[in-house]
């Protein structure tokens, strides 16, 4: 296996993560660093571990073995909440959103602001305010859509999917996970969707992106992780990479992996 190395701290670090299902293992010593402003792919075929992996970073799952640091400190997730307070947020394929509500309305879902005095206090929110913070950072992350009020039921698939990533956005302080953010997208709205992973990595935030669709992880991503049954087999610069080589890394026809 071959790895990147630098002087920076990473914004997250995993040392030597280990889980089992039974005497199934999904991760077996797993360690990587993830750097301020860094976009990484996670590749893997079916069963190499990565939905296990994400779901160990954002606390949903807990590790037997190893260790979770974010920003120099080390975590023990007890609760999702607990991730996203340190400012991890993870976008799983089922984006989350609530199709019958405005697209401000979904980005500040879970979170809604009260209406100041009285009203606030009666649980009344305050929807001017949210769609108004919503339609700036729609436009800090270069998305462009005719209609706050809209709901999500009415947007293309590409254009909620930006929606969800910029909620994701919103909301992170460190690092974003995506899990296959273009899955059955076409290619024009997979483009909007690249983009605004662009756009998270311009404004300081590190990006793991999950993906099978390969063209995807060596156009946006600095850096590529492959896991093969449980274990991290290569862990290099995407420059290092084309499609056929990255294929063969992912099956165990690469030999440096």
């Amino acid at each position: 296996m071959t790895s990147t190395t630098t002087t920076r701290q990473p914004v997250l670090e995993l040392r030597h993560l280990s889980l089992t299902y039974g005497s199934v293992v999904a991760l077996e010593d797993v360690s990587l660093q993830v750097y301020p402003s860094e976009v990484i792919g996670i590749v893997g075929d079916n069963g190499a571990g990565k939905s296990s992996l994400i779901k160990t970073i954002s606390g949903v799952l807990e590790p037997d073995k190893g260790e979770i640091w974010v920003d120099g400190e080390q975590r023990h997730w007890r609760s999702p909440r607990e991730a996203r307070t340190a400012g991890i947020e993870t976008l799983y394929q089922d984006s989350g959103l609530a199709p019958d509500l405005s697209i401000g309305s979904n980005l500040f879902l879970g979170r809604e602001r009260r209406r100041r005095g009285l009203l606030g206090r009666l649980g009344f929110v305050d929807q001017r305010s949210m769609e108004r913070e919503a339609l700036a950072e729609l436009q800090r992350v270069g998305i462009t859509i005719e209609g706050m009020g809209r709901t999500v039921a009415e947007l293309s698939g590409g254009q909620r999917q930006a929606v969800a990533i910029a909620r994701t956005i919103t909301w992170a302080r460190h690092v974003i996970i995506l899990d296959e953010p273009t899955n059955h997208l076409g290619a024009r709205q997979s483009l909007e969707v690249l983009k605004v992973i662009r756009a998270a990595r311009d404004r300081g935030l590190s990006v793991l992106f999950i993906s099978h669709t390969l063209p995807h992880v060596l156009e946006v991503c600095d850096r590529i992780i492959v896991l093969r049954l449980g274990r991290v087999v290569r862990d290099a610069p995407t420059s290092e990479f084309t499609v056929e080589s990255l294929l063969a890394a992912i099956t165990g026809l690469d030999d440096r992996s």
